[in-house]
Formats: C-alpha cells, sequence, structure tokens
C-alpha cells in the first residue's frame, strides 16, 4: 500500500533492529555505471584487496559492523541465474568484505528457487516484522523504498527468505558458473 509519506532513512531501520535484518535480492543486475566508478573499475581488472580494509565499501561495512556488534544478525540471500551475469561477478568478487564485516551470505541458483513463493520485490525484513520493500525500475536504477508493517507481507518474506536461506549456497562454497 503505497502512501506519500517518505519512508524511513535505511540506517534508522537498521538502527532500530534488535534481533535480525535480513536482505533478498533477486535481480541479476542493478544500476550499473559503465563508464565511471566501482563497476568500471571492475571491468578494467581493479579487485578489493583483502589486506586493505580501508578501501572497502565504507560506510556500509562500518554500519554492517556496529549492528552486528549489538547482536543484531545480518544475512543477505542472493537468487542467481546461471550462467551468472557480468554484474552477479562484479558482486561476488567484492562480498568477502559484506562476510568480514559480519554479514552472512548465500548464493541460490535461480533453477532451485522455481517452486518458492516469492514477493514481486527486493527486500529487507526488519526483526520478522517491518517490510522495506526496494523498487527498481527496469534498467535496474533505485525507484524508492516502500515500508510496509504489514503481518502478511512480514510473513511472506520471512518465509521466503528462509526457505531461500535453507537452499542457499554460503558465500565462500559458492562457485561462479
Amino acid at each position: 500500500m503505497p502512501s506519500n509519506v517518505p519512508p524511513p532513512a535505511f540506517t534508522d531501520l537498521l538502527a532500530g533492529a534488535t534481533r535480525s535484518a535480513v536482505h533478498l535480492e533477486m535481480r541479476d543486475t542493478y544500476a550499473v555505471d559503465y563508464e565511471s566508478g566501482p563497476f568500471a573499475a571492475w571491468r578494467d581488472g581493479h579487485r578489493l584487496d583483502p589486506a586493505d580494509r580501508a578501501s572497502w565499501w565504507r560506510p556500509w561495512l562500518d554500519l554492517v559492523e556496529e549492528t552486528v556488534a549489538r547482536g543484531v544478525i545480518i544475512r543477505r540471500a542472493r537468487i542467481v541465474s546461471e550462467p551468472v551475469s557480468e554484474y552477479t561477478r562484479f558482486l561476488h568478487s567484492f562480498t568477502f568484505t559484506n562476510v568480514a564485516a559480519g554479514e552472512q551470505v548465500r548464493w541460490l541458483p535461480r533453477r532451485r528457487a522455481s517452486d518458492i513463493a516469492l514477493p514481486g520485490n527486493d527486500f529487507w525484513l526488519f526483526d520478522d516484522h517491518t517490510v522495506l520493500w526496494n523498487h527498481f525500475t527496469g534498467d535496474g536504477a533505485s525507484a524508492g523504498g516502500e515500508v510496509a508493517v504489514d503481518p502478511a507481507a512480514a510473513k511472506l518474506c520471512a518465509e521466503a527468505f528462509e526457505t531461500v536461506w535453507a537452499r542457499g549456497i554460503p558465500h565462500d562454497r559458492y562457485a561462479i558458473h
């Protein structure tokens, strides 16, 4: 149910989480700047140095570390087509930073998700009751977010996420195809 009230800032939603924050990503590509930025640098051969934590994606990883330190479990699951898109290869190449910051990450090949009832949009679910829907345009650009505190939506998201999680492959064991 869209409203004219802008959703709370993501950082506020995460700061309010007391037990869990789960994120389900279902797109094979998101907005990509092919000419400049991290994706372009990756295409040109740049890779993050595991020993140079200061060069990693900040402030996101700092926020993850702070959140996990207060006892919140953060899990991310990605449903991906295989063979994977170039963008998914890019994501996979630096996901070790998310894991190092305290996120748990799993990958699920799309062919293994066919019988899962999935929401129509990517989402974050905080403490099993607050959903942040992530809306995207056809070319992967963000079209904003929408918060739902709806028990039915939260239940759908929780069940979908847990099923994807149970079938997913931990990041350190997922081989790109």
